[in-house]
């Protein structure tokens, strides 16, 4: 938040949270004089364009390591689309062909990969 602050040089007329304590104690410490209001969905728009970076990061919670968790989430979209399916409307012989289907072109993406990085 201080970098955000540091970027546009001026404070915000208001400052909109959901009701998470530790924004209004962040908001004390930056000394900022503006208007907080925290309500259930004043900040849907801001919470609503974070909500892929939420999935990744509970998929992520296992990492330690920065540099490996940025090597994950580089890969992590484009292949989690693979395998995400609907689970609505499809039995579970569709949902099998297609996780079947799914495998088969990771392996072939990745044998394709290692392929190339021999060759060069």
């Amino acid at each position: 938040m201080r970098k955000l602050l540091r970027k546009h040089e001026r404070a915000p007329r208001v400052l909109i949270t959901d009701k998470l304590k530790s924004y209004a104690a962040a908001n004390r410490d930056l000394g900022l004089n503006v208007e907080h209001r925290q309500h259930k969905g004043l900040n849907n728009r801001a919470e609503n364009s974070h909500q892929p970076t939420r999935v990744r990061e509970k998929v992520m919670c296992r990492f330690k390591s920065a540099c490996h968790l940025q090597r994950f989430t580089s890969v992590h979209d484009q292949v989690a689309n693979l395998f995400m399916h609907c689970p609505y409307n499809t039995n579970a012989q569709e949902k099998r062909s297609a996780c079947t289907h799914a495998f088969e072109a990771w392996e072939a993406v990745i044998v394709h990969s290692m392929l190339d990085r021999l060759t060069a």
